[in-house]
C-alpha cells in the first residue's frame, strides 16, 4: 500500500526542522526532505549571535545539527534527495523526487532564499573572508572597522545604517546616483557622518591577498575606474527565493516570494510555506522558527478535519 505521511516538509533550514520538531512531538508521520545538508543558509553563518539560548554564540551548522536532531528525537525522518516535481491541490499531495514519489496530506514549504551574488569570481569562495550577504549576521566582526555595502534598496539602506553604529567607515556603493530605498531612510543615512556614497558604480572585481581587502570600482556614467580598500564587504542586492518548483500552483508577489501571512497557509489547503521562502517583513532564525511552530498548529487543524 502507498504509504502517505501526515506531513512532507521541503527544506532542511531552521524553519524546517521547527516543524518537524512540532509535527513530531504531536505525533505527526513526518518526512523532512533536504537536498544537500541541514542548516540551509544558516549553515553557512561562522557564528550567530542573535539566536537566544547561546549566551556565547553558536555556528549555524552546529545550530542546524541540533535542529535536526531534536526533531529526530520525536520520530521525524530526513531524505536526503533533490524535489523535481510537486503536485500540491487535492486532498493528497503528491512530491517527485530524484529518489522516487513521496506522498502526504500536507506539505511545508521550507525552501529558503538565495542572496544574490554580484556574478564576480569569489563570489562563493570569498564568504566569511571578507565577503558576507547578512549584515545582521556578521557585522559585529567590524566593529571600529571599514566596510563597505553594494545596493541602493530597502536591504542595502538598512544595513549600512546598521554597519553605521558599529564600523568605523562605511562605503555605500550604488549603480544609480540615488537610492531605490524607501524615504525613511535617507536622512539617518545623510546624517551619519561615516557613511560615504558611491554613486553610479559597480564592482567588476576583489582585491584578494588571502583574504578580500579590496575591490574594483567602475564609474558607470564616465567610465572611470578605481580601487577601494576596506576589512569588509556586504552584498545586498535582493534575494532569490527558491520557489521556482511552486510557481505553476502558488501564488508568488511580485518578488517571487511565496504569499502567505502569519499563519504560514498558502492559497493551496494544507500547504504552508515558511521561513525566507515566504512574504514576510524580517528574515531571520528566530522568525523561521517561529514559522515551523505556526504552520504546525495550523496543519493540525487541517489533519483534524480531514476523513483519514
Amino acid at each position: 500500500m502507498e504509504h502517505i505521511y501526515n506531513m512532507i516538509i521541503i527544506g532542511g533550514g531552521p524553519a524546517g526542522y521547527t516543524a518537524a520538531l512540532y509535527a513530531s512531538r504531536a505525533g505527526l508521520d513526518t518526512l523532512v526532505i533536504e537536498k544537500m545538508s541541514v542548516g540551509g543558509q544558516m549553515a553557512l553563518t561562522g557564528t550567530i549571535d542573535n539566536y537566544p539560548g547561546f549566551d556565547e554564540g553558536v555556528d549555524g551548522f552546529t545550530l542546524g545539527m541540533k535542529m535536526q536532531a531534536g526533531a529526530e528525537r520525536f520520530g521525524s525522518k530526513t531524505e536526503y534527495t533533490s524535489v523535481e516535481r510537486v503536485e500540491l491541490s487535492g486532498k493528497i499531495k503528491r512530491i517527485f523526487t530524484a529518489s522516487g514519489e513521496l506522498s502526504a496530506y500536507t506539505v511545508v514549504i521550507a525552501t529558503g532564499a538565495n542572496p544574490r551574488e554580484l556574478g564576480l569570481d569569489g563570489d562563493k569562495s570569498l564568504i566569511g573572508k571578507g565577503l558576507h550577504y547578512c549584515a545582521h549576521c556578521d557585522g559585529r566582526f567590524y566593529k571600529d572597522k571599514t566596510v563597505a555595502v553594494v545596493g541602493g534598496g530597502n536591504s542595502a539602506a538598512a544595513d549600512a545604517l546598521y554597519l553605521s553604529h558599529l564600523a568605523k567607515k562605511v562605503y555605500l556603493i550604488h549603480r544609480r546616483d540615488n537610492l531605490r530605498a524607501t524615504k525613511i531612510y535617507h536622512a539617518p543615512l545623510i546624517k551619519a557622518e561615516n557613511v560615504e556614497f558611491i554613486w553610479d558604480s559597480a564592482v567588476y572585481d576583489y582585491i584578494v591577498d588571502g583574504k578580500l581587502t579590496g575591490a574594483k570600482l567602475k564609474n558607470l556614467k564616465s567610465g572611470e575606474e578605481k580601487e577601494l580598500h576596506f576589512d569588509g564587504l556586504f552584498v545586498s542586492i535582493g534575494r532569490k527565493p527558491a520557489s521556482e518548483l511552486f510557481s505553476d500552483e502558488l501564488i508568488l508577489d511580485e518578488n517571487g516570494y511565496i504569499v502567505a501571512d502569519e499563519t504560514t497557509r498558502t492559497n493551496i489547503e494544507g500547504v504552508y510555506a515558511v521561513g525566507d521562502v515566504r512574504t514576510k517583513p524580517l528574515r531571520q532564525v528566530v522568525t523561521a522558527v517561529s514559522d515551523g511552530a505556526v504552520a504546525v498548529h495550523f496543519a493540525e487543524e487541517y489533519l483534524a478535519g480531514l476523513d483519514l
